[in-house]
């Protein structure tokens, strides 16, 4: 916890990411979390992780949008990224968070925006997941997703497991019928909205995961963490759920021996696969969910 908190701290700190990127020691660490700056880069990533039979999904980073133009700009990189996935026939989807779009501007402009990419997805049959963000955006995020499902079917949602409201979203989701990726969440959000216990984040995972998992929708389990795994595995079992109702989701760099581990056995996995310049609050939220990592990067923040 000290060595999150310490991490949280640097990560709001002025002008921080131009000292950091200097050190060689941490963009080394950077690299293992971020596939590069470029979508050339990333394709690369991608092919190496769908030869070892793993599914990926592109994810330019990007977000708190506040211009405009930019927000249209991720339009068109995302539209760049569709075209490649087809050219290079890749297994692969897209991710798209809501305030990269424009929705720290304006709704309208968000679910605009989105309905760009998710149709553009749509004539390339490729699936959209929009991403969740900070608990502050969640009513608009999944009121523009609900505008979105009504016209594509090609389009899902991400709940984290640590809201207090989250089983009552899933219930309403899987009622009508929506595919959800399901996270434990990475935000720092206060205990007046989210357990702060992790055991506790751990229990609802579990409740929501065997929801999901009985509805008979496609869902994916996004989790690095092998007792929730072994709970999924344990309960499709049980249940008698084929191991193709559903997919792991995981992130780059993060549990590659877990990743290879669970496609050997006839699981379906996907791949989150980062890339772009503003990798910054993506990278620091991933340190955060690591100690080990936050605390390599401390040691070696000021060596020579």
């Amino acid at each position: 916890m000290v060595a999150k908190n310490a991490l949280l701290y640097l990560s709001r700190q002025e002008g921080l990411k131009n000292v950091l990127t200097k050190m060689k020691i941490f963009n080394k660490v950077t690299k293992r979390f971020v596939a590069g700056e470029t979508i050339e880069q990333a394709v690369e990533v991608v092919k190496e992780l769908n030869s070892r039979g793993i599914a990926a999904s592109f994810d330019h980073l990007g977000e708190s949008i506040k211009n405009e133009a930019e927000a249209n700009a991720e339009v068109e990189e995302y539209a760049r990224i569709l075209d490649t996935i087809n050219e290079r026939d890749l297994k692969c989807g897209v991710s798209i968070k809501p305030t990269q779009l424009g929705l720290d501007i304006n709704f309208d402009l968000f679910v605009k925006n989105a309905s760009k990419i998710v149709e553009k997805a749509a004539s390339c049959k490729r699936f959209v997941r929009i991403d969740m963000e900070d608990s502050g955006h969640t009513d608009a995020t999944l009121q523009a997703f609900r505008q979105l499902r009504s016209k594509f079917d090609n389009v899902g949602i991400v709940i984290q497991a640590y809201l207090y409201r989250s089983k009552a979203d899933v219930e309403a989701l899987l009622k009508e019928g929506a595919s959800i990726r399901l996270c434990k969440g990475a935000y720092d959000e206060p205990a007046s909205v989210a357990f702060p216990k992790k055991s506790d984040t751990d229990a609802n995972y579990i409740v929501l995961m065997q929801m999901m998992l009985d509805s008979g929708i496609y869902h994916g389990l996004a989790t690095h963490d092998e007792a929730m795994i072994n709970a999924a595995v344990e309960y499709t079992a049980k249940k008698g759920i084929d191991k193709k109702a559903f997919e792991f989701q995981m992130l780059y760099g993060v549990r590659r021996d877990l990743q290879e581990k669970l496609a050997r056995e006839g699981y379906n996995v996907r791949v989150y696969v980062p890339y772009g310049s503003h990798w910054y609050p993506y990278f620091m939220r991933r340190l955060a969910e690591r100690p080990a990592n936050v605390w390599f990067v401390l040691k070696n923040m000021f060596k020579g």
